[in-house]
């Protein structure tokens, strides 16, 4: 009969420093083993269907699984063990169904993360990943980013795709092939079910959309004329809604719908009036500084803030941004043909035609990085202060309602 190990108390445990294996008795099987760092941990020795195991309890700590505990949860495993349960292989089985839960609640977003990082390596094109990410983050994450990605449905992508294929058939195309492969990625990888992938064309989407290349072009983003401004910013002040002040506060700094709807208050300064665009959120991927003119300003002011909440316009439904679909309803039942995008060529044709601002300006305000040196030359520059009048002139200019007939008025300051 096997000797009986000496029952040590917690300062003789204590005293064990020197790499090895200590029994340290009160149960079977219980060692200290003391690894050449120094480190402990508790180990129970015993025998399951014939074979010899080491079951792990955990790490040693005078303050945490001292020798009391430790000997609580070896004795545990023992009974455990009497009932015909193998503790290691209980563990793995544990640690398996954590997996499978852990794949059934993956996002869109988060597989989509992963199966850029799977694919990156093979594209030749370092853009190309930046492409992925922008195009997604623009038009699907506002609505299955934070989803489930098992519970995405064709309902969802097309949800996506209606609003900008026609306007934007070839981004509209492309988005749909990237959806349909980071869907692929998911069955396989097990976060969704076997069967019909929602975003596949043949058989499916090509039942519901116009062929790409049969798709009759629009105009990409019809823009609103520029004596309607004023009009349209009063009647807008009368709408109320969250996505009535981000399509206010995306004409007044002349930025993209997408930028709007992802505003983060963490990137807005309103005491200096600036907001800091983080350059993952552009499509140029450099950081854009916004100088807020005093009417942007005092409508963030307006936002009552919400605890936990970061998004500046939070969709009503959750925490997440707006579609770009809330801000164009706006539009159209306004009867209006123009996009939300489309006030950027309004802002860019009033700079041109009605200010004497360098055009270069204007094209830095709305983060255009294309261009002439000089173009870039302003650009490396950022010229906030000027743009900052540039920006109070136009939410200035958004104030007036111009009657019909009326000459626009030339703005001569620069």
């Amino acid at each position: 009969m096997p000797k009986k190990a000496k029952e040590l108390g917690p300062l003789a445990v204590s005293r064990l420093t020197a790499p090895g294996k200590y029994a340290v008795g009160g149960v079977d099987g219980l060692y200290l083993n003391i690894s050449d760092t120094g480190a402990g941990y508790w180990v129970l020795r015993a025998t399951i269907a014939g074979k010899r195991r080491e079951i792990g309890l955990g790490a040693y700590s005078s303050k945490g699984m001292g020798v009391a505990e430790a000997r609580t949860a070896a004795l545990a495993k023992r009974e455990d063990i009497k009932r015909g349960i193998d503790p290691v292989m209980a563990r793995k089985e544990a640690a398996s169904q954590l997996r499978a839960g852990q794949a059934l609640e993956m996002t869109f977003e988060k597989t989509a993360e992963r199966y850029i990082a799977a694919k990156e390596i093979e594209w030749r094109n370092s853009k190309h990943g930046a492409q992925w990410t922008y195009t997604l983050a623009e038009y699907a994450h506002p609505i299955i980013g934070k989803m489930q990605v098992r519970h995405v449905t064709r309902s969802h992508v097309l949800e996506i795709l209606e609003p900008i294929w026609q306007a934007k058939t070839e981004t509209a195309s492309r988005l749909r092939g990237r959806i349909e492969a980071i869907l692929d990625y998911a069955r396989v990888k097990g976060f969704r079910d076997e069967g019909v992938n929602p975003a596949a064309w043949r058989g499916n989407l090509d039942k519901l959309l116009s062929a790409p290349k049969k798709t009759k072009r629009v105009r990409n983003h019809p823009a609103l004329p520029i004596v309607q401004m004023g009009a349209f910013m009063k009647t807008l002040r009368t709408i109320e809604g969250v996505s009535a002040r981000c399509l206010e506060f995306s004409i007044l700094t002349a930025a993209r719908s997408g930028e709007a709807r992802a505003a983060d208050w963490r990137e807005i300064d309103l005491e200096k009036g600036i907001w800091a665009v983080p350059a993952e959120k552009m499509k140029a991927r450099k950081e854009h500084r916004v100088p807020l003119p005093a009417a942007a300003v005092r409508l963030l002011k307006t936002i009552e803030r919400q605890d936990d909440v970061y998004l500046v316009f939070p969709s009503p439904r959750a925490n997440r941004a707006l579609s770009d679909m809330s801000l164009l309803a706006i539009m159209r039942r306004q009867g209006l043909e123009a996009t939300p995008h489309g006030f950027r060529s309004t802002f860019r044709d009033w700079a041109s035609e009605y200010t004497n601002y360098p055009r270069e300006l204007a094209e830095v305000a709305l983060a255009h990085i294309k261009g002439d040196a000089t173009e870039a030359a302003y650009w490396r520059s950022d010229v906030l202060q000027k743009r900052r009048r540039l920006m109070e002139d136009w939410a200035a200019f958004c104030d007036k309602v111009i009657e019909a007939g009326a000459v626009i008025p030339m703005n001569k300051k620069a």
